[in-house]
């Protein structure tokens, strides 16, 4: 058999690109399923754990950044496991946990990936900002009842797209929101109609998702990286385009804000949930309320009270993902969470600014995951998918970093141009 193809190029060579691109078509696609949990499993846990498996067979390869992630999530998950055995009866703790875990090793994965090859980060973020797009014209239209049957995109009059939850959807939206409005102050003018008609339907989603985290975590991320990128800039030029395009970014959204603000209900529903305290949070048991009852419990109980027994004690769930941590994974929980979130925040800090081609996407992911960090003060965020997936895309840039310095050691070109 020839070892070259009819125009020349090596068989190897050929096989290895269309390997490549089927990889990267599955990655791509995984990304975008991450937009449609409506039932649970969710075709994200089906086709990722079809795509990790595969991956493993063929060779995933996991550096000291991927073993590190891995045995601090491990260890996260090991102080779940202790905490079920102080439960009578189990409920459904085994496949919570197990989520636990297949949450854990989409991070790996994604850390992995993105360390072999740093163009997958572009596909990753085109993916998310599509599955945005989608979910979010989806709670729109059950929102506004565009057609027959839309209302299943929403609950408790709020718009939940293509989720359970509208106090998901609308976080989920805010790494593609970012992502867009980064490209709104640096991209190229041309493509500006494109990224303002993106821009306006997933930010339109998130006010329609009524849901006062993803409102002030969106709010946060963008003037977090608006910061940032005056900072990381010495030319005033480009300090002056970011301010004009983060003015007319603050004029299209005011706009949409205000177009829905005239349609009937949604002032009325927008007064009820711009409430910083609603009825639930400050009641005798309310959410801020059962706080202190939780963190006192937790000092009697150093192995946790059991996953869910918090909410089946008190008739509500902790919101406050580190007083999660301590009921549901135990003090080797917590304590390997707030490891995770410290090195996460500090690794992706130290390599910030740095200027390489994953540069923009990790920026953009990092604001993002400080946010979600605020967030889960008042809402447990630790089964939440994206979550993780932020996670694997601050670690892949860390990976990278170090690939990096050890090639300019070497005297080797570090990377293919993207």
């Amino acid at each position: 058999m020839s070892t070259v193809t009819a125009n020349g190029l090596p068989r190897t060579l050929v096989h290895a690109k269309a390997l490549s691109l089927v990889a990267s078509s599955a990655v791509a696609l995984a990304v975008f399923l991450l937009g449609f949990v409506i039932r649970e499993p969710a075709p994200y846990e089906l086709f990722m754990a079809g795509l990790i498996g595969v991956w493993f067979l063929f060779g995933l390869r996991l550096s000291r950044h991927a073993v590190a992630l891995l045995a601090l999530l491990a260890a996260f998950n090991i102080g779940g496991l202790l905490s079920m055995t102080t439960m009578g009866d189990l409920y459904t703790t085994p496949l919570f946990l197990a989520v636990s875990l297949f949450l854990a090793f989409t991070a790996v994965f994604f850390t992995a990936i993105l360390e072999a090859d740093h163009r997958r980060y572009k596909l990753i973020f085109i993916a998310w900002v599509a599955a945005a797009l989608a979910t979010g014209m989806l709670g729109i239209a059950g929102y506004f009842g565009l057609f027959p049957g839309a209302e299943v995109f929403t609950k408790f009059n709020r718009a939940t797209g293509a989720f359970q939850d509208p106090n998901v959807f609308g976080p989920f939206l805010v790494l593609p929101g970012v992502y867009v409005l980064y490209r709104l102050l640096t991209g190229n003018p041309l493509r500006l109609p494109l990224y303002a008609i993106s821009f306006v339907v997933i930010v339109t989603a998130i006010f329609l998702s009524f849901s006062r985290g993803a409102w002030g975590l969106f709010a946060a991320a963008s003037m977090m990286l608006t910061a940032a990128l005056f900072l990381q800039s010495n030319s005033g030029l480009f300090r002056l385009r970011v301010a004009l395009m983060a003015g007319l970014a603050v004029i299209i959204l005011a706009g949409a804000i205000l177009v829905a603000m005239q349609l009937p209900g949604v002032s009325d529903l927008f007064s009820t949930r711009a409430k910083l305290v609603q009825d639930y949070d400050g009641g005798q048991l309310g959410r801020f309320a059962r706080f202190p009852i939780g963190f006192g419990m937790a000092t009697e109980n150093p192995l946790g009270i059991g996953p869910l027994n918090f909410g089946r004690t008190l008739g509500e769930d902790t919101h406050n993902v580190w007083l999660s941590s301590l009921m549901n994974y135990g003090w080797l929980g917590f304590a390997s969470f707030f490891t995770l979130v410290l090195a996460t925040v500090a690794g992706g800090f130290r390599i910030l600014f740095r200027n390489r081609p994953w540069q923009p996407y990790l920026l953009c992911a990092y604001v993002t995951f400080l946010g979600h960090i605020a967030l889960g003060t008042v809402i447990d965020m630790d089964h939440w998918r994206h979550f993780y997936l932020l996670i694997g895309l601050i670690w892949g840039a860390m990976a990278l970093e170090t690939r990096y310095q050890r090639a300019l050691q070497a005297g080797e070109q570090p990377f293919p141009s993207a």
